[in-house]
């Protein structure tokens, strides 16, 4: 689908859906989209059939909105599931029919990609619908019919989150990127998120915040890794300044930096996320450029209009090249978190249930990762997760028996039968203790001759440094020649005399 969906249009008929809603169904939208497509001459004897799953599709769109205003959520999303996978199988077809007019089906898609998150062509649809006798009598119809986990992922600051992310070039480009060369990162940051998922989305789902914002950032800042620190300084799962911490509470606590703490780090980025809302009108692109490049810097480029688009020249063109990445990037991982299965992704299950173990004989992190190997089918290892479950250890260090240990629940049992006793912890024992050889600096070369006192000229030729000629001086040094001679920065010319010592 990744081809199909570079063709999506930037779908200005959205908005005269809207504006024409009392008047027009979600059937007239779907004919206003087949009329932006322009007409083969000569179509191909499939097309009609085509065109009649293209319809079916916007017959489930229409029912799935009944079911979901009826409160029945579950009914609502299988309908959806099963007109996405019919309309993705037609629009392949559409693509090599000659006289298929292909943006007809992807208005339709992007229609029940977002339906799909609960929102209803911005709910005007059920607005319109609000005092008619199908209505549910508690006025609890289309998303608030959907459960308050799914609510809570849709809904920012009142706004839904798959209305706020435009389908344009910028973010199709960004979802290439994460399908293809950063897929392995997406997967890591997933897998490494459901590990921490029980830390960071409650102060997220308190702030009233969509979860999967907080996954964009968090795959986009540090891919999950809680001790990431970038080379400005930056550090924390999701990447906080010093001084931008210090403002929301990321304190040294004990000696331990609270940017590395998951809850604290999701808490305070939940804070800054809600406070630049605020100052920037709701505009989500803005918070995130703004999270990225600088409040203050933002606040200038917009000035008194802070509802000005993110790509207005004005803004965007005075943005770095990694800001203007960042921003879609951010929005197209949250798009792809919330759809995978319709980008033919799909994240492996990951059991994040939390756990602990007691230690009953010292061992480091590193240690438990080696005795622990490939439990519960982790090919990768465990090395990442328990740093990240244990951010205020020192990975290296042993730890003592009796210590506590955070670790996935599934874990606790393989750590009973692998790492008490047996083999594999002696094993891990011995490399952690391995130690490589230092390496020794050569001996200095030894001084056999000393300076009489006395000085000769020596002139400097082709290739000559003020290092290579004390090196041919058994009784010099480059401080002694710049010395004698008066040189600064050790500049010499060819052809220069310079007054070298005599040796005896």
């Amino acid at each position: 689908m990744v081809g199909v969906l570079r063709m999506f249009p930037v779908s200005l008929l959205y908005v005269w859906c809207r504006f024409l809603r009392s008047a027009l169904s979600v059937a007239a939208c779907v004919l206003l989209a087949g009329c932006a497509g322009t007409a083969d001459t000569r179509p191909d004897a499939a097309v009609p059939a085509l065109y009649q799953q293209l319809d079916a599709a916007g017959q489930g769109y229409e029912t799935a909105l009944r079911q979901a205003r009826a409160g029945d959520s579950a009914a609502s999303r299988k309908t959806l599931t099963a007109a996405l996978d019919r309309l993705q199988q037609a629009s392949v077809r559409c693509g090599a029919t000659a006289g298929c007019d292909p943006q007809r089906f992807f208005s339709v898609f992007d229609h029940l990609l977002r339906l799909k998150d609960g929102s209803f062509l911005g709910d005007e649809a059920l607005a319109d619908d609000a005092q008619n006798d199908e209505a549910p009598a508690d006025g609890q119809g289309g998303i608030g019919a959907l459960s308050q986990a799914q609510r809570s992922v849709t809904l920012l600051r009142g706004q839904k989150l798959s209305e706020l992310i435009a389908m344009n070039g910028a973010v199709k480009a960004a979802l290439e990127m994460w399908l293809t060369q950063w897929r392995p990162n997406l997967i890591d940051a997933y897998v490494n998120y459901q590990y921490l998922r029980y830390q960071m989305w409650p102060p997220y789902e308190k702030a009233e915040l969509p979860e999967a914002l907080l996954f964009g950032i968090l795959a986009k800042e540090s891919g999950g890794k809680v001790n990431a620190v970038s080379r400005s300084g930056a550090a924390g799962p999701l990447q906080f300044m010093y001084a931008t911490g210090l403002r929301f509470g990321l304190v040294a606590d004990n000696g331990f930096d609270l940017r590395f703490d998951p809850a604290q780090s999701a808490r305070a980025n939940a804070e800054y996320v809600n406070q630049q809302l605020g100052i920037f009108n709701n505009n989500l692109e803005l918070v995130l450029a703004a999270y990225n490049a600088g409040e203050g810097r933002l606040r200038r480029l917009a000035g008194d209009t802070p509802d000005t688009s993110f790509y207005d020249p004005a803004i965007y063109n005075q943005l770095s090249q990694e800001t203007r990445e960042y921003v879609p990037s951010v929005l197209a991982a949250a798009w792809l978190f919330l759809h995978p299965d319709s980008y033919n992704l799909h994240f492996p299950k990951v059991d994040g249930a939390p756990g602990e173990v007691i230690l009953k004989r010292p061992a480091s992190l590193s240690e438990l990762a080696i005795c622990l190997g490939s439990a519960g089918g982790m090919d990768q290892g465990w090395f990442r997760t328990l740093r990240n479950l244990n951010p205020r250890l020192d990975p290296q260090a042993p730890q003592p028996a009796g210590a506590r240990v955070g670790v996935p629940r599934q874990l606790e049992q393989a750590y009973a039968a692998r790492c008490v006793e047996g083999p594999w912890p002696i094993l891990a024992d011995d490399l952690h203790q391995a130690v490589a050889p230092a390496v020794q600096a050569p001996p200095a070369p030894s001084r056999v001759s000393t300076s009489t006192g006395r000085t000769r000229d020596y002139k400097v030729r082709h290739g000559d440094t003020l290092i290579g000629i004390a090196h041919r001086l058994p009784c010099a040094d480059v401080r002694t020649l710049a010395e004698l001679n008066g040189l600064q920065h050790h500049r010499i010319r060819v052809g220069e005399r310079l007054k070298v010592p005599v040796c005896r």
